[in-house]
């Protein structure tokens, strides 16, 4: 037993930092209830998280979509590194986002496939400062539960982007290099640097310049400078939550390493190139970790809703890392040709994977008697489907977690033609006490999900 009741918004604290926790067993009352109530009536142990992850130019969907429905269904070759966390996931085949359709405005399919695939609404034409869109549903959640966490929300990438000039066909950079939008004005824009997401999450607000420059010139660890606070904190809890402290602690420092490692990779250049920032050069090892700050942004409750590209929308780059040499968008384009769309599932398949080990990862963090997994919902999906023929219907969309028990997994639906992705987004936002009404093009709650 814990020998004190611990605050769950409890912060160790050093010069200029703020290292948030993990959620111990000191920090649950019995009564408490974070959220919806489970199905069977039992309230839930933590808080439920929200994750949406977008991946550019769709997908060779022949090789995503699962042969069979329901609960025996059979997982396709793109889709078969989820198999092992088959019980924890929903694929949901058929569902639509109408407002990423010309509807009038020309070409520009892949610039409308990210501006509306949190969004539901129909981007205003421009490659000038008059960009319009719509709120997004991880803002919608934020505005409405982002003052519970020390961070509203977290918008992460891999790629940088840009909001001034033309990207696609008449329309604004801001609308393909980003899903979060504040307001329908306001692009919330996504941090590509993982360094610069770590100061992020540790940093109290009133670090300055020269204490981080201190501390990096020392060569410390954030842990070093909260460790009287630490030890205070260690010393007051039981065995069980003792031992939760030291592995979360081991996590934050490898995590620093890994950073600091890529980072010195990255300073590797040729004389005539000059790197303007640290950025990983090693594309795996760039998307592995920002998904390990998102996996340390919710564990520790900095935030409860993210977002993350794994490149902008009509994004042209390459994957040597499963020998694709040829760009991405242009491969998508492939008018049927084989040797194109094999290679166009080479990268379906590596993003997927990469997908299943951020999964896995949560799924790794105990959080009162489950997983951080089991508190969470995880959209994974595309604003195309076909890449070719720029589709927006039938979108390839993978949702993982458990949302605290509410949520049917392990299993394949299929909705009616044109179901609005929109529909899905209310009934997530139901979960975490962010309920509205409508959203985009919504037209109703997508209740299959419903346990």
């Amino acid at each position: 037993m814990s020998r004190h009741q611990v605050a769950r918004r409890t912060f160790l604290r050093g010069v200029g930092l703020s290292v948030g926790l993990p959620l111990l067993d000191a920090m649950v009352p019995r009564r408490q209830v974070w959220g919806r109530p489970r199905a069977d009536g039992k309230p839930t142990e933590a808080p439920v998280r929200l994750a949406y992850i977008f991946f550019p130019n769709g997908a060779i969907m022949p090789s995503w979509t699962p042969k069979g429905e329901g609960t025996n269904f059979e997982f396709t070759p793109t889709l078969k590194p989820l198999e092992p966390l088959r019980s924890h996931l929903t694929v949901i085949s058929g569902l639509a986002q109408d407002n990423g359709r010309a509807k009038g405005a020309g070409p520009g399919d892949h610039a409308r496939a990210s501006a509306s695939y949190l969004t539901g609404a129909h981007p205003y034409k421009t490659s000038g400062a008059n960009i319009r869109v719509g709120v997004s549903v991880d803002q919608v959640a934020a505005d409405r539960v982002g003052h519970l966490t020390r961070l509203p929300s977290l918008e992460l990438g891999i790629e940088a982007g840009r909001n001034a000039g033309n990207c696609d066909s008449g329309y604004s950079c801001a609308y393909s290099s980003n899903i979060s939008w504040r307001t329908e004005t306001t692009p919330m824009a996504k941090e590509v640097h993982p360094r610069l997401v770590f100061e992020r999450l540790f940093g109290s607000g009133d670090q300055s310049a020269e204490s981080r420059s201190e501390r990096d010139s020392l060569r410390k660890s954030i842990l070093d400078f909260v460790a009287d606070d630490a030890q205070r904190l260690r010393n007051s809890l039981g065995q069980t939550d003792r031992q939760k402290l030291d592995e979360y602690f081991n996590s934050v420092r490898e995590l620093e390493q890994r950073i600091e490692r890529s980072e010195q990779v990255a300073k590797i250049d040729p004389p005539d190139f000059e790197t303007p920032e640290a950025i990983p050069r090693d594309r795996q090892e760039h998307m592995r970790l920002m998904y390990d700050l998102m996996v340390l942004a919710f564990r520790t409750d900095s935030t409860r809703i993210a977002t993350f590209m794994t490149g902008n929308a009509g994004s042209n780059r390459t994957y040597p890392m499963v020998d694709v040499l040829d760009g991405h968008h242009y491969l998508s384009h492939h008018r049927n040709d084989q040797e194109m769309i094999e290679k166009i599932k080479r990268i379906d398949h590596f993003l997927v994977s990469e997908f299943a080990y951020f999964l896995k990862q949560l799924q790794a963090v105990e959080e009162g008697s489950g997983t951080l997994l089991d508190n969470m919902m995880v959209m994974y999906g595309s604003g195309l489907s076909c890449g070719n023929r720029h589709w927006h219907h039938d979108l390839p969309i993978v949702l993982a977690g458990g949302a605290a028990g509410t949520v049917r997994t392990g299993c394949h639906i299929r909705m009616s033609e044109e179901t609005p992705l929109n529909n899905l987004f209310l009934s997530m936002l139901d979960r975490v006490g962010a309920n509205v009404d409508e959203l985009g093009d919504s037209s109703g709650r997508l209740k299959v999900v419903d346990v």
